[in-house]
């Protein structure tokens, strides 16, 4: 295996102005890597947690964030994140952030939680901005922490993946939700039940993360253009001037066997572009379009939207041309917004893409939603995609148009150099060979899924190696599930945790009205127009 078949070359990444590869010569991607999963965001805050308070005097935490609650708890009363970072720059650690700045809270966003973490960090003595400069109605939407340790680079790491630093977020794989409760559709109840994950990155690609926060944090242009939130900065006292970062120290040396890609989403900014991306860059995009034209037997996804028939184009591609190729898809059984208004806008580009999906891979593709052991929903925000278990993206983007060309977004596509001996050896049957990071990553939330991690289920994982036994797997334990419901829960409760996703019905009137507001407002189109033109990225 060429990590060039899976991987984009510089040229590739269609963005010629980035850090992240002229800093290395050109090379696009880092070998001699160690990536970790952290499965939900209990595991991710307990070890964030004990990392940053090993940290001491001259070490940095840099972070950025969709949102930040500075009271949400890590692990338990005295670990809020605002009290971590604030006793962090308070001992000499070098502490940066750049937060999304939000829209108004009347809109149930962000902006008065990311001030107040500002506020607090700032008071230690760290420095946090708010951070506006996007497109209109974007977000940066990156979450990510790159901690770097001078003179001692073995404890050097970068978490990047789903999960903000904010409320709902803490929970684990019991899945009966964060203690501290953002509400979100009343489906999920007053603690909704929450999937999620990060990656614990180690080796070079540590300097990669880091390089991306630096192209952000010394970007000349003002952190946001509005004249009422320039007014609010003022009224605030905000801090607008990022102080200067010190020099970037030399990356980890090689402690693994992954090779990782650092991709991203920045749209083109039409004033005060990016200096780093002046015609934006869509390499997460790309990443996907290049990583799916070899998938051959299958495709595991996770994500909080899977939205957008542009976007699953792409899936739809690679399901009609390889007629062995699977897809299993796990989602939210409910979006996260409800009401008469908001929960058609956040139906309709769900149930155009899963029409195309279904058209072009017929009972090939199959979608899940997953609930507790009670039977609540669970809410899924990972954004997970494992192909033929070799290649394996995690980030904050979803499959939408706003992730691939609006916002910003940032992710991790990584391959393994170690094979995984189990059979099918070669699932994709292109002699790349199973590899074991993606395999594993792929059994793990599987297994989760399946309730295959616990005595009661015999066997495990050696059947869900196999991509049509894996497809079986979800298929009877679904079935199982419905059929105990569906029969009013009489008997003991199947192992297992996903339901077929029951594709909901929009009348025409919903549709047509829905739609607009679609397009616009919750999925919007970030790219030039001769590219939306040629649905190219």
């Amino acid at each position: 295996m060429e990590p060039s078949d899976w991987l984009l070359t510089a040229d590739e990444r269609g963005n010629p102005a980035p850090r992240l590869d002229s800093r290395r010569g050109g090379a696009a991607w880092s070998d001699g890597n160690e990536v970790r999963p952290l499965v939900h965001g209990a595991t991710y805050f307990a070890e964030l947690l004990a990392t940053v308070r090993a940290q001491r005097a001259g070490d940095l935490c840099l972070f950025t964030d969709w949102r930040g609650d500075p009271d949400q708890r890590l692990d338990g009363e005295g670990t809020e994140i605002g009290t971590l970072l604030s006793e962090a720059a308070a001992r000499g650690v070098i502490v940066k952030g750049l937060v999304w700045r939000s829209h108004l809270d009347r809109f149930r966003l962000s902006e008065e939680e990311n001030r107040h973490l500002g506020e607090e960090i700032e008071e230690a003595g760290g420095e946090c901005l708010l951070d506006m400069r996007v497109r209109p109605g974007g977000s940066h939407h990156q979450k990510y922490v790159v901690l770097r340790h001078p003179g001692r680079p073995e404890r050097d790491v970068a978490f990047v993946g789903c999960t903000d630093l904010c409320h709902n977020r803490r929970d684990d794989a019991e899945h009966r939700g964060d203690p501290q409760a953002l509400l979100i559709a009343a489906a999920y109840g007053r603690h909704p039940p929450w999937h999620d994950i990060q990656l614990a990155v180690r080796g070079p690609a540590v300097g990669d993360v880091e390089a991306c926060f630096r192209e952000r944090w010394d970007d000349p242009a003002p952190l946001a253009r509005s004249p009422v939130t320039r007014l609010r900065e003022l009224v605030h006292h905000e801090d607008t001037d990022a102080e200067p970062l010190p020099p970037q120290l030399p990356d980890p040396r090689p402690r693994g066997t992954h090779t990782v890609q650092v991709l991203r989403t920045y749209p083109r900014r039409l004033v005060h572009g990016y200096d780093f991306a002046r015609y934006g860059e869509r390499s997460i995009a790309r990443g996907y379009l290049k990583a799916l034209r070899r998938a051959r037997a299958l495709i595991y996804l996770e994500d909080q939207y899977l939205w957008s028939t542009h976007v699953v184009t792409c899936f739809a591609d690679a399901l009609a041309a390889n007629p062995r190729l699977r897809l299993i898809a796990v989602v939210p059984a409910v979006p996260e917004v409800d009401g008469r208004i908001g929960l058609p806008v956040n139906l309709v580009g769900r149930i155009a893409a899963l029409e195309q999906l279904r058209r072009a891979g017929g009972d090939r593709v199959a979608v899940y939603a997953p609930e507790n052991h009670a039977g609540a929903p669970v809410y899924v925000h990972s954004k997970v995609c494992v192909i033929d278990d070799v290649w394996a993206a995690v980030g904050s983007d979803n499959v939408n148009l706003r992730s691939w060309t609006h916002d910003s977004e940032l992710s991790c596509a990584v391959l393994d150099t170690t094979e995984d001996g189990r059979e099918p050896r070669d699932p994709g049957g292109l002699g790349d060979g199973a590899r074991r990071y993606p395999r594993e990553l792929r059994l793990t939330l599987s297994r989760e899924h399946l309730d295959l991690d616990t005595p009661a289920s015999p066997g495990g994982p050696d059947q869900l190696c196999d991509p049509a036994g894996a497809f079986r797997a979800f298929a009877d334990s679904a079935a199982a599930l419905d059929a105990w419901h569906d029969g009013g829960c009489r008997g003991p409760r199947p192992p297992g945790r996903l339901r077929a996703y029951r594709t909901p019905r929009l009348s025409r009137f919903a549709e047509v009205l829905s739609t607009p507001a679609y397009h616009l407002l919750v999925d919007p189109d970030g790219r030039p127009l001769g590219l939306r033109r040629r649905n190219a990225y």
